[in-house]
């Protein structure tokens, strides 16, 4: 097994892409588990145990969270969090971040930032709640270059990223949505024809 204090990543060696919930759990349970201790208290506003952030990734399998992954080798190294509206007490969409310190300094996080985003946009999301510990400067300076408003308050910063329509992903669910009405279409008509084959073979019985 790779020591995570020894790893070195390989320029251009990593991909995004968003787990499985099937995925979920393992991969990002074991990245999670990989922060060094800073990043889980500004990852976790404070929590650092295991127990904790092992309840925690189970917790986002379960619930419907979009986990964005930076990998390598098969092996998350960062990772964007998209939490349903229905988990958050202003009824916000709200996301999180996590880049393990190998892959630092490399524009992982930009990338997981604009993934996500976009994800947001195709769920048809308005606006996002982002919260980061106070001492996050990394974070807050992230959100700030996509337009986080952030207020400190109660020991954290916490903010809104209002996101606008993209001509792109308003095409792409036009285009969802045409082929599920064609796809609905074919299997209308399938269904037809077989009904009045049958119809047709009974009458010759007859």
């Amino acid at each position: 097994m790779q020591d995570a204090n020894s790893f070195r990543p390989r320029p251009g060696f990593g991909y995004v892409r968003t787990l499985s919930q099937r995925e979920e759990l393992p991969l990002l349970r074991d990245h999670l588990l990989r922060l060094d201790p800073k990043s889980r208290h500004d990852r976790f506003h404070g929590f650092l145990d295991d127990g904790f952030i092992e309840r925690y990734a189970e917790r986002c399998a379960g619930d419907g969270t979009i986990i964005i992954a930076y990998m390598e080798s098969g092996i998350v190294r960062g990772a964007a969090e998209l939490h349903p509206p229905e988990q958050s007490a202003d009824g916000l969409p709200e996301i999180a971040f996590s880049v393990e310190q190998s892959v630092r300094r490399q524009g992982v996080g930009s990338v997981l930032f604009r993934r996500l985003i976009s994800e947001a946009r195709w769920k048809g999301y308005r606006r996002l709640r982002v919260t980061t510990g106070a001492g996050n400067d990394a974070m807050r300076a992230l959100a700030s270059k996509f337009g986080a408003r952030l207020e400190f308050r109660h020991g954290e910063s916490t903010g809104t990223i209002a996101l606008t329509p993209q001509p792109q992903a308003e095409l792409s669910k036009w285009i969802d949505l045409t082929l599920n009405v064609v796809r609905a279409v074919i299997a209308f008509n399938r269904a037809c024809w077989r009904l009045l084959w049958k119809m047709s073979g009974a009458d010759r019985a007859a």
